[in-house]
């Protein structure tokens, strides 16, 4: 989940404990050119106040209103459709058609969302469990494999980090890449085996492993669901976790480097047992060509790449400065 669902979450466990009325409105079904994806999520105070967004501010009024004048989840969970008919659609501003179906939960305190919270905030997958017609709420241990699910009587709900990635060094730049990739839903671990780096590592959630990094890309039985990032600049550590890594169903691979360095990369790579395809897969220079020079910069050019990926996105190749190489998609002048 994202950092805007993870405050979804934290406002309704802090509503709930204070004694006010909440209710949880999640998308559980979208058709056409929704503005929301499924598993999308806000809360409504008793007053009005909400947290989140189920269509981008097309029928968040609505629900307000309804909610706050006890029209809907006024004692027990309900559903609700937007986008059916012509004039809702015009009415709502829901794109092309677009529909959708949505699941209202009012809270209390048996419906274990400060227990939830505990879980996501310990960088948890948690299963959560809703039955529409009584409101009793379970939790289980979730896996990287579940999505929501929901058959009219019970809502299952998946929340936490539903991605992975692996970033090869405890540099200053991992820094900046695994504090983003938290908030774009990411559980990050960085493997760096070098004491004057690992010694220094100290971000929030983003546990070290200390292994090599191909032991540790395969430990991590990496899945569709991850991505490595090799930052290191050190051959013998990046190269090992790449030789892993591109022989995995990883959705992305990339490496810092200039062109130079990338081409000179690929080159060692074919000495190994991967195949042309394996290494066509390298991104290298990593990220978008964004013109970037400082760490922060160059984190944004990879996780913008890394986005892209993930969504399917083909992103135009940006055209470098004159007489510049580009390394993590951004610029390092030539000396």
């Amino acid at each position: 989940m994202d950092s805007v669902d993870l405050e979804v979450i934290r406002s309704a466990a802090s509503w709930v404990k204070a004694g006010r009325g909440a209710t949880l409105v999640t998308v559980v079904r979208t058709w056409g050119s929704a503005p929301r994806p499924v598993g999308a999520m806000l809360v409504i105070r008793d007053d009005g106040h909400v947290i989140g967004s189920v269509s981008g501010g097309c029928v968040e009024d609505d629900l307000i209103d309804k909610v706050r004048e006890r029209k809907l989840a006024a004692g027990r969970p309900g559903v609700i459709t937007y986008g059916v008919t012509k004039e809702q659609a015009e009415r709502f501003r829901l794109p092309c058609g677009g529909t959708l179906v949505l699941a209202l939960e009012p809270l209390s305190q048996d419906s274990q969302i400060d227990t939830l919270l505990g879980m996501v905030e310990r960088h948890e997958l948690a299963a959560r469990f809703l039955d529409m017609e009584t409101g009793a709420t379970r939790l289980e241990p979730g896996n990287w494999a579940d999505v929501l699910e929901f058959d009219g009587k019970v809502l299952k709900t998946v929340y936490g980090p539903r991605w992975r990635l692996l970033i090869i060094g405890a540099g200053q730049l991992s820094r900046y890449v695994a504090q983003f990739a938290q908030a774009l839903d990411y559980h990050v671990t960085v493997c760096d085996p070098r004491e004057e780096f690992a010694d220094e590592w100290s971000v929030p959630g983003a546990p070290l492993n200390r292994g090599y990094p191909d032991d540790v890309v395969q430990q991590m039985n990496l899945d569709g669901h991850c991505a490595v990032v090799a930052v290191t600049h050190d051959p013998k550590l990046d190269d090992a976790a790449l030789l892993e890594a591109l022989k995995s169903p990883a959705f992305y691979v990339g490496a810092l480097g200039s062109k130079r360095n990338s081409d000179a990369r690929r080159r060692r790579l074919r000495g190994f047992d991967l195949s042309a395809e394996e290494i066509a897969r390298l991104r290298g220079p990593v990220g978008l060509n964004l013109g970037c020079k400082t760490p922060p910069e160059i984190a944004v050019a990879i996780l913008a790449e890394m986005t892209a990926v993930r969504h399917g996105v083909t992103v135009p190749e940006l055209v470098a400065p004159e007489k510049a190489e580009s390394a993590a998609g951004c610029v390092i002048a030539e000396g």
